[in-house]
């Protein structure tokens, strides 16, 4: 609920070109493509001018955040590892003809899965379909595959039988979400049985509720009775545990205060599992707003748990860019006046506003559910009783902004899907500018605002949480970028901005994200609901008045806003209602919003969206590859650290799955 995917560009050209080091330049930005994924490259500038110390600390946290990999695998599914590896061996030690029509179909199913980080792809969440004959496979299996930890037959099923774990996530409503997916979260246990050991545990009179289940498997044991299995040193993927906190110690022996206890809270959370540890972290954390090197290592985001409860392991390493900080330093300073003004309940407005902390960073690693794929906007903590005390620590990523940015040059797509040229011009000069502040606003401000309501914890939202609270976050962003304070503070020279980051988001909202979703399929991923709940809502309701217009021309169809100062107030009175929800705990009217403009995709305008976008060969996902570093020594001390490029996708996920596997197959 706190980390915001686009693959928008949202840097300055002129700016990040600045900032960019000229010596890479000649590296192809694109350098796999397969299926409807593109991977990139992307750089780290500022890094050879960071005093030694702190470029140690970026080498042992960026150690520690490639340790986490095998866990997400297995989090997203049980099988995950015995797939991968079985398909490593066989690529690896293939010894036949590699231009043979199924070992290359194999090829693009194993970089699918390493993108997927599992074998369900990373948004839609549906299997991946082999494209490869099971006779074929079986045989390579049988030559070079010396010992499988399951039975050969259920690996087969599990690759090639197409109704067997079949959605990683299901968020169906009405079905038992619990038994429905493939994700590795819940074992032998049925999703009311799952609600009631929570609400069991749960102290409604605590102000400080702990986020129970965010670290641990639930299963049943021998006995049946219904227990967790918790992340932890010793506990369940202890192996990769012990190694990230391995690294963890060695950062906090070069960091320095506040930093160094920080780290030393987050390793006494992975000994102890303790979730009151793991709050008391990120109180610190959250606290730390004079570190340039920052980090996340954790089990986070809740989006893969269908109850939105479990957290998938992440992690990122960061660095400051100072110079790119002017815009989120000047919205963290009227983060007061947001509050104040914004289009809510004012019994849910925060009296005081606290601890709002923005900044652009440049990334130097990721890693978990941040990698291959990668948020350009992080919000965190995600505990609203953390936020409302303490606050909440905002950025947004401009070096991947950047990449992504050089390798969409001149791709077309605007001049396919946007009908007006007035609207493709604004674009065109202030789009980049529009998607900065709305990642910045919904990042900084948007999951920071609000209170909830007296008596109401948080989870009450359950599965439709994470959509809502992006939908929350989206349209805090929207409404703001088209106040006039903008233009009075300094962040915009007109609302130009705001018209050019209205038309593009309802288009995309309304059509063409759809392109990421395969013909027939609902929208599942939350924050792709999020955008389609806000654009149809707000289409629906401006109807009357023809706010927002479908036309037809030559053919094609086309979505335009006609009144840009009426759909700005559609947003503001979705946000009245979306707080009200969220504050209050209001399940029935949050499920109806998602169900009613969130899941439902028109077949007809699917269909055409999907040909469109397939005739300018554009995939519609993208993710990196990762630089390396290398510690340079002198006389046994370290003297420098080195930045090495990377840009080769099939070697760096070898090298990450034979250097970086801690985990057994089966956990």
């Amino acid at each position: 609920m706190a980390i915001t995917i686009f693959s928008l560009s949202s840097c300055n050209k002129k700016q990040c070109a600045e900032q960019q080091p000229q010596a890479t330049e000649s590296l192809p930005w694109i350098i796999d493509r397969f299926d409807d994924i593109k991977v990139l490259r992307y750089e780290v500038p500022g890094f050879e001018q960071l005093p030694l110390n702190q470029k140690v600390l970026i080498y042992y946290l960026s150690q520690a955040t490639k340790c986490g990999r095998d866990i997400l695998f297995d989090q997203n599914f049980k099988y995950n590892l015995t797939v991968r590896r079985t398909l490593e061996q066989i690529y690896s030690a293939y010894e036949g003809d590699k231009q043979e029509t199924n070992f290359k179909a194999m090829e693009k199913y194993l970089k699918k899965v390493w993108f997927a980080n599992g074998i369900h792809h990373h948004y839609s969440n549906d299997k991946f379909r082999p494209e490869f004959s099971q006779e074929w496979f079986s045989a390579q299996v049988d030559k070079y595959v010396k010992e499988l930890p399951i039975e050969k037959q259920l690996l087969l099923d599990i690759i090639f039988d197409k109704e067997l774990f079949a959605v990683r996530l299901n968020q169906t409503d009405g079905v038992d979400m619990v038994k429905e997916s493939a994700c590795n979260y819940y074992e032998g246990v049925t999703m009311a049985e799952v609600e009631k050991f929570y609400a069991d545990m749960v102290d409604s009179k605590d102000p400080r509720p702990i986020s129970y289940g965010l670290n641990s498997k639930l299963i049943k044991d021998n006995d049946g009775k219904i227990v967790e299995r918790t992340w932890k040193v010793g506990g369940m993927y202890s192996a990769a545990i012990e190694q990230i906190v391995f690294w963890l110690e060695k950062a906090a022996q070069v960091a320095e205060e506040p930093q160094k206890s920080i780290i030393n809270a987050l390793v006494n959370y992975y000994r102890t599992g303790d979730l009151r540890e793991f709050d008391r972290y990120n109180v610190l954390w959250v606290g730390d707003n004079t570190s340039n090197v920052d980090f996340v290592n954790g089990f986070i985001e809740d989006y893969g748990d269908p109850l939105g409860r479990k957290a998938s392991w992440e992690g990122t390493v960061n660095f400051m860019d100072s110079t790119a900080c002017r815009r989120t330093q000047i919205i963290a300073a009227n983060a007061q006046w947001f509050e104040d003004n914004a289009p809510i309940n004012p019994a849910f407005r925060k009296k005081e506003v606290k601890g709002v902390s923005a900044k652009v960073i440049t990334v130097a690693m990721l890693g978990g559910d941040c990698y291959p794929a990668t948020p350009i906007g992080i919000n965190l903590p995600n505990a609203d009783w953390i936020r409302k005390e303490y606050g909440s620590k905002s950025v947004t990523i401009d070096n991947i902004t950047y990449a992504y940015d050089k390798a969409a040059q001149g791709n077309g797509f605007n001049e396919e899907f946007m009908l007006r040229e007035e609207d493709r011009a604004r674009i065109a000069e202030h789009g980049k500018l529009g998607d900065d502040l709305h990642t910045d606003l919904h990042e900084c401000l948007g999951h920071g605002s609000g209170q909830l309501a007296p008596g109401v914890k948080g989870g009450e939202l359950k599965s439709y949480t994470s959509t809502l609270e992006e939908a929350r976050a989206d349209l805090f962003g929207l409404y703001y970028l088209g106040d006039p304070k903008m233009v009075e503070i300094g962040l915009i020279p007109s609302l130009d901005v705001a018209k050019a980051q209205y038309a593009d988001y309802i288009m995309n909202g309304m059509m063409t994200q759809f392109a990421r979703i395969e013909l027939g399929k609902n929208v599942e991923e939350a924050h792709m609901r999020n955008r389609k709940l806000i654009a149809e809502w707000c289409y629906e309701k401006g109807k009357k008045d023809n706010v927002i217009e479908w036309v037809k021309q030559d053919g094609k169809s086309y979505i335009v806003v006609n009144d840009f100062e009426a759909l700005r107030k559609l947003f503001g009175e979705l946000l009245f209602e979306v707080q009200r929800i969220k504050s209050t705990g209001d399940y029935e009217a949050g499920r109806k919003l998602v169900e009613d403009y969130a899941v439902k995709i028109d077949p007809e305008l699917h269909k055409e969206v999907l040909e469109r976008y397939g005739k300018l060969g554009i995939e519609p996902y993208s993710g990196f590859v990762n630089p390396d570093y290398e510690l340079v020594e002198q006389d046994g001390k370290i003297v420098d650290v080195k930045l090495i490029p990377k840009t080769d996708y099939i070697e760096q996920m070898l090298h990450y799955s034979a250097e970086w596997s801690f985990l057994p197959s089966i956990n």
